[in-house]
């Protein structure tokens, strides 16, 4: 494969280069945040959450990590993998369901020697903080962005290559657009009060997910926003990132 360099950071250019074998991770502190917001119902309550630390991908799962799953595996290809918007071999990989997610962080396991996983809802919200201690709705502050392509009021017609728009304060790439990213939990409205390392309900019908979509304008791709989904569904704005225990 060509060299590939996207947004001139060696790690997601070697990622793209090498594959998945060369995933990078950050390692996240743990902590006590309040998770969630009031500016929609299912955001609220506000509640005090603390997280262990744990490991987050750099960037989320790309097209050249997913290939390299696919020929090791056989697994079905996601859904618009033939299609000249999302094939690019740079851009996250999207249309794949819940159960894929899972699939291709078991095969990550293996192939790493370290036990891959999604993470909980309240490790994604944790993890797009960035270390910020206010609250804030994106990762760069208070403000949606006023220029650039996710500015406009109808988002784009493809997610962006990995690595190609500025990291968090952990170093972490689109936490807050690209595409929507599975987490662990059963989606289910908060429970009040404090909790410690919270994993979801038990059962339910739809999967958490969260951060933005290339379809939405940044407006409601914020930090604390929602979104769930069937877990069978493979949807075009639909990726995930891996996590891994410390």
């Amino acid at each position: 494969m060509a060299e590939i360099i996207v947004g001139g950071d060696e790690r997601v250019a070697r990622v793209l280069r090498e594959g998945a074998g060369a995933t990078h991770f950050v390692t996240l502190p743990g902590g006590t945040f309040l998770m969630g917001s009031d500016v929609r119902a299912d955001e609220s309550p506000v509640h005090e959450v603390t997280v262990g630390s744990f490991c987050a991908a750099l960037t989320p799962v790309s097209n050249v990590e997913y290939a390299e799953f696919l020929r090791a595996t056989s697994h079905e290809p996601p859904r618009f993998w033939t299609e000249d918007r999302f094939n690019a071999p740079e851009q996250p990989v999207c249309g794949v369901s819940w159960y894929d997610a899972v699939d291709y962080c078991a095969w990550l396991s293996e192939l790493l020697g370290r036990a891959c996983r999604l993470p909980t809802e309240a490790e994604r919200e944790w993890a797009a903080l960035g270390g910020a201690e206010d609250g804030r709705p994106y990762p760069w502050g208070p403000e949606p962005w006023t220029e650039g392509r996710f500015a406009r009021s109808g988002g784009m017609d493809r997610p962006i290559p990995i690595g190609s728009t500025e990291p968090n304060g952990y170093g972490l790439y689109h936490m807050c657009e690209n595409v929507h990213e599975w987490c662990s939990d059963w989606y289910a409205p908060y429970e009040p009060g404090a909790q410690m390392h919270p994993t979801g309900p038990e059962e339910g019908t739809r999967r958490a997910s969260r951060g933005g979509s290339w379809r939405h304008s940044i407006k409601v791709n914020r930090i604390q926003a929602r979104s769930s989904l069937d877990p069978g569904l493979r949807y075009n704005d639909y990726g995930f990132r891996v996590y891994a225990d410390v």
